[in-house]
């Protein structure tokens, strides 16, 4: 009797661990099955030229993911240190094709963050894996600009 009552309630646990298998599915999404994000993340700064570290934080640009041909599949505004964040899906990226077919475009003037820079044209940045961070099960994949470089007819 101590052998039936002992496999009821492993079949009974067992029942309740796959019913409550797809609830988590369904709370996490289909992130669940990779447990896995990809974020970019990015300072601009208000200058033409790329390498300089003592230009000022250009706050409230417009920060464009741009795969392809100049499709946006995704942006951000920067906040008033100039940093920006962009978190993605990995289920609808692939990494390999955001880092050769991806850039990061800065469509807001110069001008708005300085009158004496030019009022066309935009920055535009490759994207660089810097490495992943793992936090408990969640495994993320961390992105910068490369360097954003300043381009007349962008």
């Amino acid at each position: 009797m101590a052998f039936k009552s002992s496999s009821l309630l492993f079949v009974s646990l067992m029942v309740v661990a796959m019913a409550a298998a797809p609830m988590a599915e369904a709370q996490l999404g289909l992130v669940s099955g990779l447990l896995g994000l990809i974020k970019i993340d990015g300072l601009v700064r208000c200058s033409v030229n790329a390498s300089t570290t003592t230009a000022p934080a250009f706050p409230n640009a417009l920060v464009q993911l741009q795969c392809g041909s100049g499709n946006v599949v995704s942006s951000a505004t920067t906040n008033g240190a100039g940093l920006f964040s962009i978190v993605l899906d990995p289920l609808q990226f692939l990494l390999s094709t955001l880092l050769t077919g991806c850039n990061l475009v800065v469509k807001t003037p110069l001008s708005t963050c300085d009158a004496t820079l030019p009022g066309v044209g935009g920055l535009i940045s490759s994207l660089q894996l810097i490495g992943n961070t793992l936090l408990g099960l969640l495994n993320i994949a961390n992105i910068v600009p490369s360097g954003f470089n300043f381009l007349q007819n962008l």
